[in-house]
Formats: C-alpha cells, sequence, structure tokens
C-alpha cells in the first residue's frame, strides 16, 4: 500500500518516515541509491508499507526550499537561538544563519535565552535586529518566560532551530512541549560552550502541531554559494540602497558614491553589522580564489 509521509530522520541508512502518528522505518528504492539524488530530513515521499514497522521509499516530491547546514528541506521558518551568556552571544555566527535562511527563502526569527542570567548587551542588539526586520524574542527555558509566542510560531510547519552549542535549544523545546523530554547538557566551565546534547538532525512532532529540527550546535557556520556582489542582498538593511550605488556591482568598501556606506555614515545601517558583511565578503573573496586556482 503506497502511503504519504515526510522524512523525520536519518540513521545508519535507514530512513525514518512519519505518517499520521506513525514511524516506519523505510529503506530507498534501487533507484535512488545508484542515482545522484539524496532523500534528505524534511522529505516528502511515498512509500511502500511492508509490515508495520517497514517500508520502501518509492517516491521522492519536489522541494521548495533546502538548507545546507543544518541539511533539512522544505523548511516554513528557522528560529536561531542564542544565548545571553554562557555562551556569550555571537553576532557573527548569528549573521551567517541570517544569511543562509534569506538565501533559501525561509523567514527567520531570533531568539535569545537565559535572560533569568542577565540581559547584558542583548537588549541593544535585540533592538538593532528588531529595527532591521526581524522578529525577537527573548526567553528563559529555565523559568519558561517568553515561550508562549515561541509555541505558537513552531505549530506552523517545518522549523529549523538552530544555534550553537550550550544557548539551550533542547531545553526551550522541553519547556514549549515538554513530552518531549530531550536531553540537555551543562555548560563546560572551560570553554563557556555546551556539550553536544543532539547528535543528528531530527524532525520531532510537537503537540500543537508542526516539527521542528532539533540540530547539533554550531561554532562555526559555511556561507551559501553566492558571489560578493550577491552577498549585500542577504543583508535586509543594505537593500533599499543597493540600486542607488553609482556603480553597478559596487561592493560598498571603498567605490565612489556608494550609497550603503553613506547609509551607514548617516547611522541607517549599524556598524557591527556593516563589519560582519565586510569579513564575510572577505571569506567569500578567499573562496572565489581557491575556485581559480
Amino acid at each position: 500500500m503506497l502511503t504519504q509521509g515526510v522524512v523525520v530522520k536519518v540513521y545508519g541508512g535507514f530512513y525514518y518516515i512519519r505518517a499520521g502518528n506513525a514511524v516506519w522505518e523505510c529503506v530507498l528504492r534501487g533507484r535512488f541509491r545508484i542515482g545522484q539524488q539524496r532523500v534528505l530530513v524534511g522529505d516528502n515521499v511515498e512509500f511502500i508499507i511492508q509490515n508495520e514497522r517497514s517500508g520502501i521509499v518509492e517516491t521522492v516530491f519536489p522541494r521548495r526550499n533546502a538548507l545546507l547546514r543544518p541539511r533539512v528541506v522544505n523548511v516554513e521558518q528557522a528560529v536561531i537561538v542564542l544565548a545571553t551568556r554562557n555562551p556569550y552571544p555571537n553576532p557573527l555566527l548569528l549573521d551567517r544563519f541570517l544569511i543562509q535562511a534569506k538565501d533559501a527563502g525561509i523567514r527567520a526569527y531570533i531568539v535569545f535565552n537565559k535572560i533569568d542570567l542577565g540581559t547584558g548587551e542583548v537588549q541593544e542588539l535585540a533592538a538593532m535586529y528588531g529595527k532591521i526586520g526581524y522578529s525577537v524574542f527573548l526567553t528563559s527555558a529555565k523559568e519558561k518566560t517568553g515561550t508562549d509566542k515561541l509555541r505558537e510560531i513552531l505549530s506552523n510547519g517545518i522549523t529549523v532551530l538552530a544555534g550553537p552549542s550550550g544557548v539551550g535549544k533542547s531545553s526551550l523545546l522541553n519547556a514549549v512541549s515538554p513530552g518531549l523530554m530531550l536531553k540537555t547538557g551543562a555548560i563546560s566551565g572551560k570553554a563557556g560552550t555546551g556539550r553536544h546534547t543532539t547528535r543528528h538532525v531530527e524532525l520531532l512532532p510537537l503537540s500543537e502541531g508542526g516539527f521542528v529540527a532539533d540540530t547539533p550546535g554550531f561554532s562555526k557556520l559555511g556561507l551559501p554559494e553566492v558571489d560578493r556582489v550577491e552577498l549585500a542582498g542577504l543583508f535586509p538593511e543594505f537593500e533599499p540602497y543597493i540600486y542607488a550605488c553609482q556603480f553597478t556591482g559596487c561592493l560598498h568598501m571603498q567605490e565612489p558614491g556608494c550609497a550603503v556606506k553613506e547609509a551607514l555614515q548617516a547611522g541607517e545601517i549599524s556598524s557591527m553589522r556593516y563589519k560582519n558583511y565586510l569579513r564575510l565578503l572577505n571569506e567569500i573573496a578567499g573562496r572565489e580564489r581557491r575556485y581559480l586556482k
């Protein structure tokens, strides 16, 4: 019997597919194993049920979008979690996540967790990203503060919950949906970073509806395959000025007549975000040089 479902986990050569309230451990039909198409978490598939626990994947339906890392497809939105401290927020890492989400056409939300430890510089960061147009939430998984709105957001489609280790992603999910009972980890005192408590990408069904991809923590995240000119378009606050620059292909560095630099000097663009843009631009330039060798 052919049944439609969603791939919720890929592990050890098996594909775990949820249809309704049941999960089947499936293998791929031979044409998928020898072909170029990979079946990924989030794929909508059609499979043959062999018995009450296993099946064979017959069809993989077209994808709406795909994230490179975490490797998830058909994502509705991304919730990017940082901590107010332990570990302290890393705006450059946050911008990497935001760029990847925008490049994939995925709406992004920002969560600053652990407000029970204090907010400090996070209030300024939250205001800055809110001004750009991102929805920002302050939460405490420990005290279950600010989790109601997060629960509402997560009930819609597939959500990627991403962020570095130790920020409390699993704790937040436990606060939002206690039935998950996810394992949480302590913070390493030496480095101030978290121990990995999530080892692989897995879609978790939530009691309010929707799936959330609980993902391994990241300390370094690559960039999508964009060139230097395209990068500025992934910064929403740059967009109103890009086409007002004097030169087509302006990289917004030292070029004369650069509307982005004028907006920066006028305080319309955050100097921190601009510095992160330059760092990422330099990273892309290095990647392009390697390609030419």
